[in-house]
């Protein structure tokens, strides 16, 4: 009876180790978390890092399926000291897309080698899920206005877009944060009337209408709804919207429908307009003399308590000049205590003013991004 007793104890004992293991297991932070003071956490520690945009990584398996060169790029990525990676996580054409209307099971098999090779790679994730704002509502067959429509097709085509990539890789630590897309403001309140290019070749309308010309109320109503739909199935990772630095006239071509700068006042507001709650981080793309308004930035990420993520920045072309203001944006960023920054582009020929690669004349900003890496780790609080 005693013997008994005791298995009997020391099983239980077993059982409630089994399961608080499982519990922390399941508790345990993945990705990139909110911070105080528009800080950064990662697997609960604060962070700060230089990462890189392997923009084509699922692109080109997507158009082919033997095409897994993103296996080498990840190697690459990992052998340089890159820690992660913001990529376009969708097709950018409505014809890309036709593996995932025909073949679900199979765009999903090539989406989860991405995946699966950048974890084995020790590389983080951030997939940008509608990297081309028209891609959606060229797909459902309806006007860019409907991004403002939360009834509409786009946004039910978004919706269940969402719940299957992030259910499907929510409990995957190389997963580090969630993004709509790429600079959806940038096309939005222009005066010349901007529209999204026509091509029935490439699975868009033969034409389009005055419904295809974005404004910041149809933006903002895509961003709400895209980091709603992401909150209810992952409640923490941070969720970006994708966006550039607001333009220097956005505030009066929105207000006004001029092309008059900005005050720093406005800009802030615009800042704050472009970033709504559910979106948890600032995003901003940096080129040219955008630095110059790293600290007006940083501002209003405190002010609101949201990390700032500069998703894109870089210089083009292999000029000593060039090269100059690559190291002035790098050395921005890190001086101005920007937690999250991605250069732009790794590995993506068709950017050839840009594309870095670890053998051609840029392969230098593969070592700066290092050597930031390096700074900002020994910066980092305990």
């Amino acid at each position: 009876m005693n013997i008994l007793k005791l298995n009997v104890a020391v099983f239980s004992s077993l059982i409630s180790l089994l399961f608080a293991v499982v519990d922390t297991a399941a508790s345990k932070p993945l990705g990139f978390r909110p911070g105080p003071n528009a800080t950064v956490m990662l697997n609960g520690k604060p962070y700060r890092g230089v990462g890189i945009n392997y923009f084509s990584c699922f692109l080109r398996t997507l158009k082919d399926g033997n095409d897994t060169s993103y296996e080498s790029g990840f190697a690459t990525l990992k052998a340089k000291g890159i820690p992660y990676a913001r990529f376009c996580a969708t097709g950018f054409w409505p014809r890309d897309m036709k593996l995932y209307v025909e073949d679900r099971e199979e765009y999903f098999r090539r989406l989860d080698g991405v995946v699966h090779s950048a974890e084995k790679h020790g590389i983080g994730l951030i997939p940008s899920l509608f990297w081309y704002y028209a891609c959606v509502p060229d797909l459902v067959g309806e006007p860019m206005d409907q991004w403002a429509n939360p009834n509409s097709k786009t946004h039910a085509w978004m919706r269940q877009y969402v719940r299957e990539v992030v259910t499907r890789y929510r409990d995957n630590p190389t997963i580090w944060a969630w993004e709509l897309g790429n600079e959806f403001s940038l096309y939005a309140e222009i005066l010349h009337a901007v529209r999204p290019k026509a091509d029935s070749r490439l699975g868009t309308p033969e034409t389009r209408s005055k419904r295809d010309e974005l404004t910041f109320d149809m933006v903002r109503h895509a961003f709400i709804s895209f980091a709603t739909a992401v909150r209810e199935h992952d409640p923490s990772r941070l969720i970006f919207t994708g966006d550039s630095f607001p333009r220097l006239a956005a505030w009066n071509l929105e207000q006004k429908k001029s092309w008059d700068h900005d005050t720093m006042e406005q800009f802030k507001q615009m800042l704050i307009k472009a970033n709504p709650d559910p979106i948890s981080g600032i995003s901003l793309h940096a080129y040219e003399d955008d630095d110059q308004r790293f600290a007006h930035a940083m501002e209003v990420s405190r002010l609101v308590n949201k990390p700032i993520f500069i998703g894109e920045f870089g210089a083009q072309h292999e000029t000593e000049p060039q090269a100059a203001k690559f190291r002035r944006l790098l050395k921005a960023i890190v001086d101005h205590e920007i937690p999250l920054a991605t250069v732009w582009v790794f590995d993506h020929p068709a950017q050839k003013d840009f594309n870095i690669t670890a053998d051609n004349g840029r392969a230098y900003q593969l070592d700066l991004i290092v050597q930031a890496n390096q700074k900002l780790k020994a910066s980092r609080i305990p």
